[in-house]
């Protein structure tokens, strides 16, 4: 399994699932455009890789470990 580099995984998410872009809780006022960009990244980011991408994915773990 890769890790997150520099420490900067979330440790209360389970391991594989992507970090979830979530709004502005400082008070601001985000743009208009901000919400449809919010939806796009987390929809992208929630498919699933293509097997070919696991497999090499994969290789590169197997290499790190031998």
């Amino acid at each position: 399994m890769l890790s997150q580099p520099n420490g900067r995984g979330d440790p209360g998410r389970p391991s594989g699932q992507p970090p979830e872009v979530r709004p502005q809780t400082n008070g601001e006022a985000e743009p208009g455009w901000a919400g449809g960009l919010r939806k796009l990244y987390n929809s992208v980011v929630q498919e699933p890789l293509p097997d070919s991408f696991k497999d090499l994915l994969q290789k590169l773990d197997d290499d790190e470990d031998g």
